[in-house]
């Protein structure tokens, strides 16, 4: 806050509540790519919706991922949080889930039936898998989590 010139109080009366102050926190990362993936694109052509959620799958479990605990997505930092937050956190939170969903979404045919199910699927393995990763001290355990939700997410895509 001192670097920015404003002081608490300052700060805090942009919101009109603490709950507010978090969902907006939450729903920066609807616009903002805490994974940069313009630098994981090796060629100036843009990626397929299939490649892109690969691409996604591959970073959002990677051990660079793992091991950045201080720019991680709030998907896998906050669920217990804002499961016992208000409202407005909650539907920034699904925003964010809404999201991740669509860029998996868009990586099946429009005439695969199984298209929604799959992307939520997909979205559960990957915020799933990195959650316990990131709670469990062992680290082949870390590493086995991650490496069967990427598999078995990588799959589904490829079905």
């Amino acid at each position: 806050m001192k670097r920015a010139g404003l002081t608490r109080g300052g700060f805090y009366n942009h919101f009109a509540s603490k709950d507010e102050l978090y969902a907006e926190t939450v729903r920066s990362f609807i616009t903002c790519n805490p994974f940069d993936l313009g630098k994981a694109f090796s060629t100036a052509a843009e990626p397929s919706p299939r490649e892109l959620a690969r691409m996604l799958v591959d970073l959002y479990l990677s051990d660079a991922t793992l091991a950045d605990i201080d720019h991680h997505c709030p998907l896998i930092a906050l669920p217990s949080d804002v499961a016992r937050a208000g409202l407005k956190p909650r539907a920034a939170y699904t925003a964010l889930v809404e999201s991740l969903h669509h860029v998996f979404f868009s990586a099946f045919l429009a005439s695969d039936r199984d298209a929604k199910r799959k992307a939520l699927l997909i979205v559960s393995l990957c915020v799933g898998g990195m959650v316990i990763a990131r709670t469990t001290d062992d680290r082949q355990l870390r590493k086995t989590l991650r490496t069967a939700a990427r598999e078995e997410a990588l799959s589904l895509l490829d079905r």
